[in-house]
C-alpha cells in the first residue's frame, strides 16, 4: 500500500511508540470500532492522533486498508487529513492531524457544551460537512461514499472547522454510476442509514444524503435522531410532522433560540428533511444541497415523505392531543456489522 502524495509518511513503529509515550493511558483519547485513539507528540512538536488496529480485529485490518488506500489520496478543508501509516508485523497504525475540539456529539448533545456552538457556528458546520461529501462525492480524485457519516465522525478543529473522518467503511464508484451499488454486508449505524441500504444492502451517494439530512436535524435541535419524540420513534417524524404545521421553530434547539437566524434555521430545515425523503431519488445531490445552503433566495421545493416515518406505540395514544415533546430512547441506536 504505498502512498502517492508527499505528504503521506510511513512510520517506523519506535516513531509512534515514542510519540504516544508506549501508548500511555493518559494518552488514550477514546475507542472507536477500529481500536484505540491515542494523542502523540512528534519531536519537532507536531501533535498527532494515532489509531491502532486491535490485533485479532479481521474488519479493523481491511478498514485500516481501505483507510490508506482512500484518504490518502483525498485532500480537503472539510477531511481529515491522514498524516501516514505504520504497518509492522501485527501493528497497524494511522496517524492523523491532531484536532483539538473532538466530535461534533461531544458539543450538541451535552447540554453545557452545547452552548458553546451559536447558529453561526452550526450553519459553518453543516455548510463544511456539505462540501466535504460534495467533494468526496464529485470533485475528488477518486469518487467516494462514505457511508458512515454520523456526529462522532465529524471532527472539530481549533476554529469548529467541520472535518470528516474515518473512511474504513468508506466506497469509490464510477463516475458514470448514479443507479447505485448493492452489499449483501450492510455495515455502519442504524439512524443515519438510509432505508434502502438498511434494508436491502443499496447504497449510493444518496445514502450519504440521507445521512447528511439526518446530522443536521441532530445539529439544529440538539436531540439524537434515536429519540422518541411525542408520537414519533425518532427524529425524523417529529421534525417533518411540526415542519407540515409550520411550528419549526419547536424543533430548534432552546440554545440557540436568543441568537436569531431564522430564515436560514427554517431553509436548513427544509433542506435536511429533502434529504431524508424516502425515495433516493427524491433526494438532492450534494451539489444542489451546497448551491440552496449557499442562497437565501433560491425557492425550495416541500419535502415529501421522510423514511422512518413511524408511529410509537405510547405516541399513538398521544396523536390526538398533538406533537409533543422528546424522550431519549438509546436503544434504537446500534451499528450493524457483517456476519
Amino acid at each position: 500500500m504505498e502512498a502517492e502524495l508527499s505528504e503521506f509518511s510511513v512510520y517506523e513503529f519506535r516513531q509512534i511508540l515514542e510519540a504516544t509515550s508506549n501508548f500511555s493511558e493518559e494518552n488514550k483519547l477514546g475507542e472507536g470500532g477500529f481500536g484505540p485513539v491515542y494523542k502523540g507528540h512528534f519531536p519537532e512538536g507536531i501533535e498527532i492522533a494515532v489509531k491502532r488496529l486491535d490485533s485479532d480485529s479481521d474488519q479493523g485490518f481491511m478498514e485500516f486498508k481501505n483507510e490508506v488506500e482512500l484518504i490518502a489520496k483525498l485532500q480537503h478543508r472539510n477531511l481529515v487529513r491522514l498524516m501516514g501509516c505504520c504497518s509492522q508485523g501485527e501493528e497497524k497504525v494511522l496517524v492523523y492531524e491532531y484536532l483539538p475540539n473532538k466530535s461534533l456529539d461531544f458539543f450538541i448533545f451535552d447540554e453545557d457544551r452545547k452552548v458553546l456552538l451559536d447558529w453561526e457556528k452550526r450553519l459553518a458546520i453543516i455548510v463544511g460537512i456539505a462540501e466535504g461529501l460534495l467533494y468526496l462525492h464529485k470533485h475528488s480524485r477518486l469518487r467516494v461514499i462514505h457511508r458512515d457519516l454520523k456526529p462522532s465522525n465529524i471532527l472539530l478543529d481549533s476554529t469548529m472547522n467541520a472535518k470528516i473522518s474515518d473512511f474504513g467503511l468508506a466506497k469509490i464508484f464510477s463516475s458514470n454510476n448514479n443507479e447505485g451499488n448493492k452489499t449483501r454486508k450492510v455495515v455502519g449505524t442504524y439512524g443515519y442509514m438510509a432505508p434502502e441500504y438498511a434494508s436491502h444492502g443499496l447504497f449510493s451517494v444518496k445514502s450519504d444524503v440521507f445521512s447528511f439530512g439526518v446530522l443536521v436535524l441532530e445539529i439544529i435541535s440538539g436531540k439524537k435522531n434515536s429519540h422518541e419524540c411525542g408520537a414519533f420513534i425518532n427524529l425524523i417524524g417529529y421534525a417533518w410532522q411540526l415542519f407540515e404545521e409550520e411550528r419549526w421553530i419547536e424543533l430548534v434547539d432552546a440554545a440557540l433560540i436568543p441568537s436569531g437566524g431564522s430564515s436560514e434555521m427554517m431553509r436548513s430545515i427544509n433542506i435536511a428533511l429533502l434529504c431524508v425523503q424516502e425515495d433516493a431519488i427524491d433526494r438532492p445531490t450534494m451539489l444542489d444541497v451546497v448551491a440552496m445552503l449557499s442562497s437565501k433566495t433560491m425557492t425550495l421545493n416541500k419535502p415529501k415523505h421522510p423514511a422512518y416515518y413511524s408511529i410509537s406505540s405510547v405516541g399513538n395514544k398521544e396523536a390526538s392531543a398533538g406533537t409533543k415533546s422528546c424522550s431519549f430512547n438509546d436503544v434504537t441506536i446500534s451499528t450493524i456489522t457483517p456476519r
